[in-house]
This record gives structure tokens, C-alpha cells and sequence, in this order.
């Protein structure tokens, strides 16, 4: 028995925004739930504080609604609403003068850890110089490697985001990784 597709299921990202842009805001509430996770994923792993990645996910969807007229249906809806929660993340911690915080343990997971550790105190030890290293890197390079290595965006679609080409961001995430690599290893020489 064949069941029918949720209104949520059937109808495009781009076309629930149209109908949203045209006057019919109900239809933004489809697109939350689709989306609510991906940004709240995209908030914690920039500043590690579920509260304020709530509280972000909702001024992106406030925006989405007070600027719903200048979506233009031409491209993608997603590259469309990471452009904003990008520009929201910036306005708050630009606002707050905050720098984001991260997880130590989530970014060794992503970025590549060695299961062959001698000790449990030995990785306690990189994985607190790897904290310590991801808290120096520049936001925007902590945010390309959220996009790409969290956020599993693909290189064209983080351009899109970004404003830049496919090829400039290949660039701007090797550089963001050896960063990492360099701040990393300057910290391990240290202690």
C-alpha cells in the first residue's frame, strides 16, 4: 500500500520559499523543521553553547521571514539561508565582541585523531593543545572547516556561502588545516 508524500516531503525547498516569499508564512514553518538541526549543527560547533545555537537558529528563520522578498528563487534555498545564518553569526559575536568557542573532542573527531595512542593521558594532553589551538584560529577559518569538515558542504556550495569560487575554497581549507597544523605544534613545542 502505497502512502501519499508529506506536505513537507513534496514540495521543493525552493518552491516552499516562493510561496513564503508570496505571502503564504506558513509554509516557513515547513522549512524549519527541514532545517532546524543542520543550523542548530552549524551554531554549536562555532561557539559550543546550545542555548545561544537555539536562540541563533531563530534569528536566522526571523531574517529569512523580514527579508523574504529579496529571495529570488534562482538559486539554491540552502546556499540562500547559510548565507544568512553565517551573516547572523557574525552579527552576534561582532555585537557581544565574543570569540566562538570549540570543542576539542568534536574537532578531533572530524579533523583526524590516531587510535594508537600510548596513553589516555597522552591524548588528553593533544586534545587539550588541540582545543587550545582551534581557540586561535580566526573565526573565518574556524567557520570554513565547520562548513566543510561538520556541515558536510561541498566546495562549490561553501563558494556560494562564502562569495568566492570552488577553487578559492579548496585554498581557504588547506590553509585553515595547516594553520591548525602550525598553531598546534607551536603549542606543543611550548608545553
Amino acid at each position: 500500500m502505497k502512502t501519499l508524500p508529506s506536505e513537507l516531503d513534496a514540495l521543493t525547498d525552493n518552491s516552499l520559499m516562493l510561496k513564503v516569499r508570496d505571502g503564504d508564512v506558513d509554509k516557513l514553518s515547513l522549512l524549519f523543521e527541514r532545517y532546524k538541526k543542520p543550523l542548530f549543527g552549524f551554531f554549536y560547533h562555532m561557539n559550543k553553547d546550545a542555548d545561544l545555537s537555539e536562540d541563533l537558529v531563530q534569528n536566522v528563520f526571523y531574517r529569512i521571514l523580514k527579508y523574504r522578498y529579496l529571495f529570488r528563487g534562482e538559486g539554491d534555498f540552502r546556499t540562500w539561508m547559510f548565507h544568512i545564518a553565517r551573516n547572523v553569526s557574525h552579527d552576534h559575536f561582532r555585537k557581544n565582541k565574543i570569540t566562538a568557542k570549540d570543542s576539542l573532542e568534536t574537532w578531533q573527531d572530524r579533523l583526524g585523531s590516531d587510535d594508537n595512542r600510548a596513553s589516555s593521558l597522552q591524548q588528553e594532553e593533544e586534545m587539550h593543545l588541540l582545543s587550545m589551538a582551534m581557540d586561535r584560529l580566526p573565526e573565518e577559518k574556524r567557520e570554513i572547516l565547520v562548513l566543510s569538515k561538520f556541515q558536510d558542504k561541498k566546495y562549490k556550495e561553501i563558494g556560494e556561502i562564502l562569495g568566492c569560487s570552488e577553487g578559492a575554497v579548496k585554498v581557504k581549507v588547506f590553509r585553515a588545516l595547516q594553520e591548525l597544523k602550525e598553531m598546534y605544534q607551536k603549542l606543543e613545542a611550548k608545553f
